[in-house]
């Protein structure tokens, strides 16, 4: 792993304290392996996974049927990680240029991520979700997720994660934290973004856990390096009122049998008018992706991969249903994301894959059609 990690039988899988001079990515995967959690390669400079092969990035592509996992190529991020030995040497030992990321959910981690972000406050009911916070309330100060973190933890009368120094912390180039704590109980946490208006716990908090994956400590970019806080080094247990929180904000998948889901108005009311049928899937697509291609005059701060997000989980139901072809729906999807953020395609095709094949799981049925 980077230089401040030692990697001895005398005191195995620890940190020295002294600063990386250059990236190891080779043995911060075999350190990462050997705590038991599934790595996978980053794109090299970024914090990103490597792109899939061409064979997996042509439309309407199954990565539920895909060979490349079983073959042991890493195509499909964070669901081609593993600890297996002899795939990590393959992995990074020629290409030293590679990052690494952990797998979450199978790691059995629930990482906080911390960001730090100048932006300006949104709405206070998106601040601690679920929270009220009056409008008496001075906001004088309140700028990013350490503060609104902190918040939350005073509210519970408990540390803030930011300042636990029981647990693995670590600072991220961008001025961010992470903080690692283990999933003991075996529940099986949900991802969610801060920032975004869909399941958060605070804003400008990130939760990193099943569906999703983190930066490896000791992993180095052109921004900067990812490092350890303080001496403690091991993930400590996921505190229980934090667990609680995480539980009160929807962290936890839904124990209903998903069936057939209403359609949006929007998208209702682009079926109709187009008639319901694939011969008229482009004005029923333009319809819902009306959201995702307004985000083009919008440069900053239009929730764009909340809308994109959203955007695939529909599609991905009209899909099921009958209503739109994949290939089209594929399409269509990747082409206003590209349109609207232009240079971002990588970004964009993770959140559209997940959205799509979250949607496809949930088919729309039309109601109240005219």
């Amino acid at each position: 792993m980077a230089a401040e990690l030692r990697d001895s039988r005398s005191d195995p899988g620890q940190f020295t304290r002294a600063a990386p001079l250059a990236s190891q990515p080779l043995a911060t995967a075999r350190w990462c392996a050997r705590q038991g959690w599934p790595v996978h390669p980053l794109a090299p400079g970024r914090k990103t996974p490597v792109g899939n092969c061409g064979a997996c990035r042509r439309p309407g592509h199954d990565r539920s049927a895909c060979g490349c996992l079983r073959a042991g190529r890493w195509c499909h991020g964070f669901h081609a990680a593993t600890r297996d030995a002899d795939r990590i040497r393959q992995w990074w030992g020629g290409r030293p240029d590679l990052g690494v990321g952990v797998a979450t959910g199978p790691a059995g981690l629930v990482v906080i991520d911390i960001d730090a972000h100048a932006c300006e406050l949104p709405d206070r009911a998106r601040l601690l979700p679920g929270v009220a916070i009056s409008d008496t309330v001075d906001l004088t100060g309140l700028a990013n997720g350490f503060h609104t973190l902190g918040v939350l933890a005073a509210l519970r009368g408990a540390t803030s994660p930011a300042d636990d120094a029981t647990t693995l912390r670590v600072r991220t180039p961008s001025g961010g934290l992470h903080v690692w704590y283990r999933n003991d109980g075996g529940r099986r946490w949900q991802c969610s973004t801060g920032s975004g208006s869909g399941r958060a716990l605070a804003w400008q908090v990130d939760v990193r856990a099943y569906g999703g994956y983190i930066v490896a400590p000791g992993t180095v970019t052109p921004a900067g390096s990812y490092r350890p806080l303080g001496v403690t080094r091991v993930p400590a247990p996921l505190p229980a009122w934090l667990a609680a929180e995480l539980e009160r904000t929807g962290h936890l998948p839904s124990t209903v049998v998903p069936g057939p889901r209403p359609v949006p108005p929007r998208a209702r009311q682009a079926v109709i008018a187009a008639g319901g049928g694939r011969g008229s899937s482009e004005r029923v697509l333009a319809g819902v992706l009306a959201e995702v291609t307004g985000c083009a005059v919008v440069p900053e701060g239009a929730a764009f991969s909340e809308k994109l997000n959203r955007a695939a989980y529909t599609v991905g139901g009209l899909v099921a249903a009958g209503h739109v072809g994949e290939a089209e729906a594929l399409r269509a999807l990747q082409g206003a994301a590209e349109r609207a953020r232009p240079g971002q395609e990588r970004r964009c095709r993770a959140i559209i894959r997940g959205g799509l094949s979250a949607g496809q799981a949930r088919p729309m049925a039309l109601r109240g059609r005219a």
